[in-house]
């Protein structure tokens, strides 16, 4: 078996990323992309619009011009977005999300308003994190065309001076939102405002990254569709998108790789059977130094270990095939006691008859 296939182009939707700082022009950018977008794909479903900061109203004069059919959900709820995106690929031509800095926000406030935190620590970006996740992976596998739009932050970096000394300092930017987004998006583009001549400002884009490698760094004022047709016309679009196998993963690597609670809670309860069936196996009170060297034994033999912190640390697995093993020796020994007694009264009733059959005699 392989998991590799002839190499064909798989990547037949646009997912774009446009950031920058407030009226930088990144919703009205979006607005004219999907529009474009949907013409040249003559796109018979409407549009939807994730508007977390009333955006649309700006821009639907635009959409009612193209006639084109715009549905848009108000919210800044990291659950929407999961929604919005399964729901637009569903029903929908193009998605466009503005703000996506809204949606990490409000996870990230979420989690702390439920865990009643004032300060986050490395072990609760631990559990943020994957669920943030959720998210990117169906932003690059979904079949949908996919715009978000995200707010400017500040790149940190210490920068030494000619006489060493460091200082923190503001070197670049990029898209305010989970660090991991920003290299998702297949075409990014830094909006920024700009004078022209005269002094009179205008809207520029910068394209940081195109994957196709055929925009990169280029730069336009007020840019159309047009600008942004070297990179979506080299996707595959019309064609089937499977750019990523969501459906595998290596989960059976790791045998703890359930629901943290759940398998706690199963790991404990196997402990315990596991203790309560030595006890059945061996009884008495570990005082007693032959049966604490009895015990060591059988747990040498059924475990290949005589730590009990060795055993607490196997997986659930191994625990429950250690137990039925322990379990079969309590049977096999429950069965020669019962045996025992069966023949010691057997014994017991013989003699009894060879007593009574003497004294009749």
């Amino acid at each position: 078996m392989t998991i590799f296939e002839e190499a064909t182009p798989k990547a037949a939707f646009l997912k774009m990323g446009l950031y920058g700082k407030n009226g930088s022009g990144k919703t009205f950018t979006a607005a004219k992309v999907a529009i474009g977008l949907h013409g040249l794909i003559e796109a018979k479903k409407p549009v939807y619009f994730l508007d977390s900061e009333t955006g649309l109203d700006y821009v639907l004069g635009k959409f009612n011009e193209a006639k084109i059919d715009i549905r848009v959900s108000r919210t800044r709820a990291f659950s929407d977005l999961l929604i919005s995106v399964d729901e637009a690929e569903k029903s929908g031509s193009i998605l466009i999300v503005d703000s996506i800095s809204h949606f990490w926000d409000d996870l990230v406030e979420s989690y702390m308003k439920n865990r009643n935190l004032t300060r986050l620590s490395i072990r609760h970006w631990g559990e943020i994190k994957p669920q943030w996740r959720q998210f990117s992976a169906r932003y690059v596998a979904s079949k949908l065309h996919i715009i978000l739009c995200g707010r400017e932050g500040d790149v940190w970096q210490d920068v030494e001076d000619e006489e060493g000394v460091k200082e923190l300092k503001v070197v670049g930017q990029k898209m305010r939102v989970e660090k991991e987004l920003g290299y998702e998006p297949s075409l990014l583009v830094w909006m920024s405002l700009s004078y022209k001549s005269k002094g009179k400002l205008t809207h520029r884009a910068f394209v940081e990254k195109c994957r196709f490698d055929a925009m990169t760094f280029k730069e336009a004022n007020d840019p159309g569709f047009e600008f942004f047709l070297p990179h979506i016309q080299r996707l595959n679009l019309g064609g089937d998108h499977n750019v990523l196998d969501t459906s595998r993963d290596s989960q059976r690597l790791f045998d703890r790789e359930e629901d943290g609670s759940m398998w706690y809670k199963k790991h404990t309860i196997l402990l315990e059977k596991i203790e309560a069936a030595i006890h059945d196996l061996l009884p008495g009170s570990l005082n007693n130094q032959e049966i604490k060297t009895s015990r060591l034994a059988l747990m040498q033999e059924i475990f290949g270990t005589k730590s009990k912190t060795e055993i607490e640390g196997m997986s659930n697995d191994v625990l429950a095939t250690c137990l039925q093993a322990i379990i079969n020796k309590v049977k096999i020994a429950e069965e020669a006691q019962a045996g025992a007694k069966e023949k010691a009264a057997k014994k017991a009733r013989v003699k009894k008859e060879m007593e009574e059959k003497n004294v009749t005699t």
